[in-house]
């Protein structure tokens, strides 16, 4: 359709024919001609029998354009008005999608993590019998992972940099919430390292009480991972 045409769907009048050309486009994947036909015809179509599907493509064609965040925000709003929908269920579970989308890599900040891990929950919660919930489960697992690599990498960083008093309560942290986590036993080396490291360098009261907890660390290791390679090193630092 040339830019001429569109501009005459956009200045009619006629709400039939407008959303029956914006359904159009956006079977076409034209979205972006879609969109503010749309985004028009949710507040006119408000109170009417057709708001209803109106307001789903809305909702879709935001996510369609990878706005997950305005998408997930109108998928929410669509299941919670329209409950008994026959697309309420779809829109519940795109609303935990468009968040899982949305969460960052575990190198950036991880509150839209959280939000997304939260919202796949209760999607699991509400809709225990979806064909959705291994996908879910998936998506669980993988943002619990980000959250885990975060916290590790957060109290590594803390050890790298001499900031060992940190580093020991992020390391607590983190094998304390993740306790199957894959980096279990480096995490507990370096908290006994941080530990001897801490007790090195405190004035001579504290020295005694953090080579204590040093040796505390080192034994926890050991007891969890009798034949770890770190061991050699710690051992011959409780010396």
């Amino acid at each position: 359709m040339s830019c001429g045409e569109y501009q005459e769907v956009l200045k009619s009048k006629d709400l039939d024919f407008k959303f029956k050309k914006a359904v159009q486009y956006y079977d076409a994947a034209e979205y972006n001609k879609a969109y503010p036909i749309f985004d028009e015809l949710v507040s006119l179509y408000r109170g009417t029998h057709k708001a209803q599907e109106v307001y789903f493509y809305y909702a879709h064609t935001l996510y369609m354009q990878k706005d997950y965040i305005l998408a997930g925000y109108h998928f929410k709003n669509f299941y919670k008005t329209f409950p008994s929908h026959a697309q309420a269920d779809e829109a519940a579970y795109l609303t935990a999608y468009c968040y899982y989308l949305e969460a960052p890599s575990h190198s950036l900040d991880q509150a839209y993590t959280f939000k997304a891990i939260n919202e796949i929950q209760l999607f699991i919660n509400t809709h225990p019998t979806s064909d959705q919930i291994d996908l879910c489960n998936e998506h669980m697992e993988e943002l619990r992972g980000r959250l885990e690599t975060k916290s590790y990498e957060i109290a590594k960083q803390y050890y790298k940099t001499r900031q060992y008093k940190a580093a020991m309560t992020a390391l607590t942290t983190t094998l304390s919430e993740f306790p199957d986590t894959p980096y279990r036993e480096e995490a507990m080396y370096l908290k006994a390292k941080a530990a001897f490291k801490l007790a090195e360098n405190s004035v001579l009261a504290l020295q005694d009480d953090r080579f204590i907890e040093a040796r505390t660390a080192t034994n926890d290791l050991e007891a969890i991972f009798p034949k770890s390679d770190y061991l050699k090193e710690l051992l011959k630092l409780n010396k």
